[in-house]
């Protein structure tokens, strides 16, 4: 029945799309954070679907879609860069058959990242893109914060939509994107215009903002409380009653120690004595291996290449005898233990080029990210607010643009504080936010490209007491071009 109900939603959708080819992109989307085929069972599990809203995807925008003028940007040269990388290492690589089934999702979530850019138009497309990305993630957290409130959690005990402790639905990266996403959910109370600023918009918000917060708990991944941390820090720079800020976020704290766990207090603890966790003590030595391996092999020995490594090291146990506490250094002896970084996953994998691909394309990003969020707050107070643009939103302020660009700077360093201490260089969610970022970027240049040519500034004369002259100066002929571009709806 599950199945089936997807399987409708999914036609529906669908022909929707033969109007609103954006659509079809939107519900790739979906179906590669939710994987419904992984969830429910029958026709829908040996029916391609996620292939099926791929192409659909691409094809609706080669076939149906309006086609405006966007270049190709720097970032999305990198992320070409970082695919054909991939691809070389991929047909070099040590174990050939697991670097194959990595590749096999890599190049799809590589590709969709370069061609995402192209169809995010206008400032409705890219609300869509961030709100179809927030409700998407936003369906798992819901159901795994009930859980956590209903006592269902625990360290790989909390049951999310699969039984898989793959993809989003692994625990520590649940919990990263969780709160990687919190700035963009806050964006939608105040510039949200699918779903209009309202007291109801800001009541969900809140509650999945509290969802996202009860994922590190739910689920003890240290990486979470750490995303957390990261985040409060962040949030700093653009709190204006610091003071204040800091003494409410101490209060929250420590109104939630007394229903958190036991067991949650146990396992993060080891944060502050990695050296007497396994898990900890096996990521230092598995990037210490790392760094030897890609002094031999510089280029890197493909996806996967960590399953080549073995390691011994010693490890403090503490054993306890009455009102005693004895700590004895046993030796592990690991093998194919996996990279537990993003970087050094990509330095393992792709080498040095790899990993300086890598950065460079979440670094410009960063950048990008903080030239717009102060280009476009400083034009918000010279005036240019009640400007019309020339991307194709005719009457509309621009003070959502700055507000965006922060949010999403801010979802790439929480991302990247998450990623040191796990191998998710390759999540499609986030790589879903750097194509974000590009179509952003990209929005602000066509406008100042517009108005550099003087777009904005040279409208039609009109006589005293026309019709025109009443009702306002005449919108430019581009801008109307631009604003006839399909919008989209929810």
């Amino acid at each position: 029945m599950l199945g089936a109900v997807f399987l409708a939603f999914a036609a529906y959708v669908l022909l929707l799309g033969l109007r609103r080819p954006f659509l079809w992109v939107l519900l790739y989307i979906y179906i590669d954070i939710i994987a419904p085929q992984r969830i429910a069972w029958g026709l829908i599990e040996n029916l391609q679907i996620s292939l099926i809203a791929f192409l659909a995807a691409f094809g609706g925008y080669v076939v149906l879609d309006r086609k405006e003028a966007v270049g190709f940007s720097m970032r999305q040269g990198l992320l070409l860069a970082l695919l054909a990388y991939c691809f070389w290492t991929t047909g070099n690589a040590e174990f050939p058959e697991a670097a194959q089934t990595k590749w096999d999702w890599v190049w799809k979530a590589l590709v969709f990242a370069i061609f995402l850019p192209f169809t995010l138009t206008t400032r409705a497309r890219l609300e869509a893109l961030a709100l179809t990305l927030v409700l998407s993630v936003g369906m798992i957290v819901i159901a795994t914060g009930m859980k956590t409130v209903l006592g269902g959690g625990g360290y790989e005990n909390l049951n999310f939509f699969v039984d898989d402790n793959s993809g989003i639905y692994e625990s520590s990266t649940l919990a990263t994107v969780a709160i990687a996403l919190i700035p963009l959910i806050w964006w939608f109370t105040r510039y949200g215009t699918i779903f209009r600023p309202h007291w109801t918009v800001s009541a969900f918000a809140a509650g999945l903002i509290f969802a996202c917060l009860l994922i590190p708990i739910g689920t003890e991944a240290r990486t979470g409380l750490v995303c957390i941390a990261a985040l409060g820090v962040l949030m700093l720079r653009y709190t204006k009653r610091r003071a204040l800020y800091l003494g409410g976020a101490a209060a929250l704290g420590l109104a939630a120690l007394p229903f958190l766990p036991q067991s949650y207090y146990e396992r993060m603890a080891t944060i502050a004595e990695p050296d007497g966790d396994e898990s900890a003590s096996t990521r230092v030595a598995v990037w210490k291996w790392t760094l030897e391996y890609v002094e031999d092999k510089p280029l890197g020995g493909g996806f996967d290449a960590f399953l080549g490594n073995s390691f011994t090291y010693r490890m403090p146990v503490r054993a306890e005898s009455g009102n005693t506490s004895v700590v004895e250094y046993v030796e592990v002896t690991d093998e194919a233990r996996a990279f537990h970084s993003a970087f050094f996953e990509v330095l393992g994998e792709q080498g040095w080029p790899g990993l300086t691909i890598w950065l460079a394309l979440h670094a410009l990003g960063l950048w990008q990210m903080e030239r717009i969020a102060r280009r476009w707050r400083a034009r918000e107070r010279a005036g240019f607010a009640k400007d019309r643009d020339a991307a194709g939103d005719p009457g509309d302020d621009e003070g959502w643009i700055a507000p965006m660009a922060t949010a999403l700077q801010l979802a790439s360093l929480v991302y990247l504080v998450g990623a040191t201490f796990q191998g998710i260089a390759y999540q499609p969610v986030m790589l879903m936010i750097i194509g974000l970022q590009i179509g952003l970027n990209s929005y602000c240049r066509r406008i100042e490209s517009a108005r550099g040519r003087g777009v904005l500034q040279n409208r039609p004369e009109t006589r005293p007491g026309t019709r025109q002259e009443r009702s306002g100066p005449a919108e430019p002929t581009s801008a109307k071009s631009a604003a006839s571009s399909d919008t989209v709806t929810a």
